[in-house]
């Protein structure tokens, strides 16, 4: 396909400020990200104050004392989401009580609006690091850097045993032993839930996704997809518009 792949997932991954998505819930893709651990992101997600946030609506006819609803509301969900992530119970919820007494201070809304980014990023931060729990080694997370950041491209063990300056077999036998699963298949899945989150939030078609994430082929894509999904890339996209729309 003749277009460049990085410049499409670094795109996706990281366009600013914009909801590249169906418009039927925009805030999804938001709580996704905080969920997701992408800290560079949430923060061009939270440029705008959440006093200016559309479609804030009015829950009290006190500036200050709706604003901080409204944040009392986007904490408890961040919360969820990064429940549903993975996070422990007691530390979303202790963070989210923390976050809460905070804004329960605030005298003023630019308090507040200054307050929403910093909850967001710390949660996003949090997530961040729950992908590397279980990782000893600074080459292992360092190898995991890589491959968030290379998605768009094929990446070998040789090319990561290149980055962290490690022989290739015991690189292998490291990874397998830190994070429980070979380099390939880790690289492959974490390649499919990209393409999960391609095919919910923007409107690329499954084979323009195929290239942008390097796989060999559509047909393989679609194949490895279905393995995982128990559903072919159109069925997937198809399923999650309907039950966004039905939500």
């Amino acid at each position: 396909m003749d277009f460049n792949k990085e410049f499409f997932y670094k795109e996706f991954v990281q366009r600013e400020n914009e909801f590249i998505r169906a418009p039927y819930n925009p805030e999804i893709e938001f709580y996704s990200t905080i969920k997701a651990g992408n800290v560079d992101k949430v923060r061009e997600l939270c440029n705008d104050p959440l006093v200016d946030k559309p479609g804030l609506g009015k829950l009290s006819e006190d500036p200050l004392q709706n604003l901080k609803f409204h944040f009392v509301i986007t904490t408890a969900l961040v919360a969820r989401y990064c429940i549903e992530g993975g996070m422990d119970l007691s530390d979303a919820y202790g963070l989210s009580d923390y976050f809460i007494q905070k804004a329960d201070k605030c005298k003023k809304t630019s308090d507040i609006s200054k307050l929403h980014p910093e909850m967001c990023i710390e949660y996003a931060k949090r997530m961040r690091s729950l992908r590397k729990h279980s990782i000893c080694s600074v080459q292992i997370a360092q190898c995991i850097d890589y491959i968030y950041d290379h998605l768009h491209a094929r990446i070998t063990v040789d090319d990561l045993a290149e980055h962290v300056h490690l022989n290739q077999s015991y690189l292998s036998r490291l990874f397998k032993k830190e994070v429980g699963t070979s380099i390939s298949e880790y690289i492959r899945r974490q390649k499919l839930e990209t393409a999960k989150n391609m095919l919910v939030y923007s409107d690329y078609r499954p084979a323009e996704i195929a290239s942008i994430l390097a796989f060999p082929s559509q047909s393989y894509f679609t194949e490895i997809f279905h393995k995982y999904t128990g559903l072919t890339p159109k069925e997937y996209r198809k399923q999650h518009f309907q039950e966004s729309v039905s939500k």
